[in-house]
């Protein structure tokens, strides 16, 4: 049986060729969430979303003659940009349904800090009865048949969750705000009792962190 020596790839045009599985569907894919950024270009350099984006488009689905198989393309020009945070959140989202990279929440903590804000780590360590602001991406909403109309939100952000039960008069003033927005931030007292910690919502606002379509896990 021929053994074949495992090496990695020299760049995109070297992976298409090695690696013909790998049709026009899922090539975009696969550069689009990052997953080919430790593919170099020619002269070794790592690329970006954006280069691979472009290779990937060149060479993807190319039907290589097997004598051009230790032929290396030169091209190493990208004219586009790399993509900038909020751009790749967006697209990790997409391809994905997860960030790649650091929770959304985090880019901007000091800004929330800033503002109040605790992050869920923190807000596990309150005080019963004290006042607190939490934010972060609605990963849940239940409104279970015996609650009597209460509503419970889970806030992720970089640290963690956060609970948030909302009482029925707060969940009919913020309807649109809880049930529709993807990152709010919630005004309200801890409860902290027997190590269960909970934020009862006062104030339910929305929070502008990313455009990124984020599915959440409602009502289930």
């Amino acid at each position: 049986m021929a053994q074949h020596k495992i090496q990695p790839f020299r760049s995109i045009a070297d992976l298409c060729r090695r690696v013909p599985e790998l049709d026009k569907a899922a090539l975009p894919s696969l550069a689009q969430a990052g997953a080919l950024n430790d593919v170099p270009d020619q002269s070794g350099r790592r690329i970006n979303r954006r280069d691979a984006l472009w290779q990937v488009q060149k060479y993807g689905g190319w039907k290589h003659h097997p004598l051009l198989n230790d032929v290396i393309d030169p091209d190493s020009y990208f004219p586009l940009e790399a993509m900038n945070t909020e751009e790749r959140i967006v697209a990790d989202y997409q391809t994905t349904g997860l960030t790649i990279g650091v929770h959304p929440m985090a880019h901007r903590r000091s800004e929330w800090a800033s503002m109040g804000i605790k992050r869920a780590v923190d807000l596990a360590r309150m005080r019963d009865g004290a006042f607190a602001i939490a934010a972060g991406q609605v990963d849940t909403r239940q409104r279970p048949g015996t609650a009597k109309g209460l509503m419970f939100m889970t806030l992720l952000d970089e640290t963690g969750f956060a609970n948030i039960v909302v009482m029925p008069d707060i969940l009919q003033k913020y309807w649109i705000t809880a049930c529709r927005e993807n990152f709010v931030k919630v005004k309200g007292k801890v409860q902290n009792r027997d190590g269960i910690v909970h934020l009862r919502a006062e104030e339910i606002m929305p929070l502008s962190v990313s455009a990124a379509e984020i599915a959440s896990h409602d009502f289930h």
